[in-house]
């Protein structure tokens, strides 16, 4: 049976500090490295032929170290898995950014507006399910997905018709898909 198992990068520096990530390219720290290392010991028995990641280095890091633990080949980048941009706020931590721009934080915390440079929620939904399609039409068995905190959780709550909480790093959610659609649960 065809079956993506899709995955929160793991920690960054950036993470560790509550620092909105977005597009920035920030790479894995020490905690990052162990938590794909003991992820790749949770898929060792699933079947998994492929992997896909994202293009930031975060969730490629991710990917190699938990296919090279596996025997597979390296990653394969899917572009469209990438984190949302979040503009302005990127790179700071949520104070700072209610510090910083308090308007724009309480329209964004409201989900009345975006932050300017960000990517609007639709378009990352889209971007991702789109992403996520490419990939399952290419199955032929399970494949292990790294993608990130901020579009999985969009994407995710778009499944389930209402907002799911923050992902953490390494959370992993077995994704199926019956005709076009597709249903997520927690491994």
């Amino acid at each position: 049976m065809a079956r993506l198992y899709l995955v929160r990068h793991g920690e960054t520096a950036w993470n560790a500090e509550g620092r909105l990530q977005g597009s920035t390219d920030v790479p894995l720290n020490d905690v990052g490295r162990a938590q794909a290392l003991a992820l790749a010991s949770t898929f060792a028995h699933l079947g998994i032929a492929r992997v896909f990641t994202s293009d930031l280095a975060r969730a490629r890091e991710t990917g190699a170290i938990i296919a090279e633990s596996l025997g597979l080949p390296a990653p394969e980048v899917e572009r469209d898995l990438r984190e949302r941009r979040f503009g302005i706020f990127e790179g700071l931590t949520r104070d700072e950014i209610h510090a910083r721009y308090p308007h724009q934080w309480r329209a964004w915390t409201g989900r009345t507006a975006m932050p300017e440079g960000g990517e609007p929620v639709e378009s990352s939904v889209g971007r991702m399910h789109a992403a996520l399609g490419r990939v399952w039409d290419q199955l032929t068995a399970p494949a292990l997905v790294i993608s990130h905190g901020g579009i999985m959780r969009l994407w995710l709550s778009d499944l389930a018709g209402h907002l799911q909480p923050n992902i953490a790093n390494g959370a992993t959610f077995v994704v199926e898909r019956e005709g076009a659609v597709f249903r997520a649960r927690t491994l």
